[in-house]
């Protein structure tokens, strides 16, 4: 099995980043492009403690992205590999930043469906 950026099963761009998606298993792999600096824990309201709920393992290969947790930060740079345990929240990166994570396929869908839900809610009324 084989995730490529250049294939991705899924495509979404929400406004300041784009989201690519691959199932690989039991795996999701996220390609992913945050195009301006960026708060993401507005989108995470209504998980736990209003932290993303999943745990990722990923690299970093462009800029730099910030995690806050609830007793320390982390800044991950190109080059460096990551891993979040559940109770974090992207709070910064730098603009143009790339990375690949890789998320249990079953721990992703509620975190999604949460950051689509707030998405919704913060777009003005037509």
């Amino acid at each position: 099995m084989i995730a490529s950026k250049d294939t991705p099963s899924r495509s979404e761009s929400p406004g300041p980043l784009t989201a690519l998606f691959q199932e690989l298993g039991d795996y999701t792999v996220n390609f992913m492009t945050l195009h301006v600096d960026m708060d993401m824990s507005p989108l995470l309201r209504g998980l736990p403690d209003d932290r993303c709920s999943a745990e990722h393992w990923g690299y970093v290969t462009k800029g730099s992205m910030t995690f806050r947790y609830a007793d320390h930060e982390e800044t991950v740079k190109a080059g460096e590999a990551f891993y979040c345990p559940p109770g974090h929240a992207p709070i910064g990166n730098e603009p143009g930043t790339e990375y690949v994570q890789f998320t249990p396929t079953e721990q992703m869908h509620p975190v999604d469906e949460a950051i689509m839900r707030n998405l919704a809610a913060m777009q003005p009324a037509s």
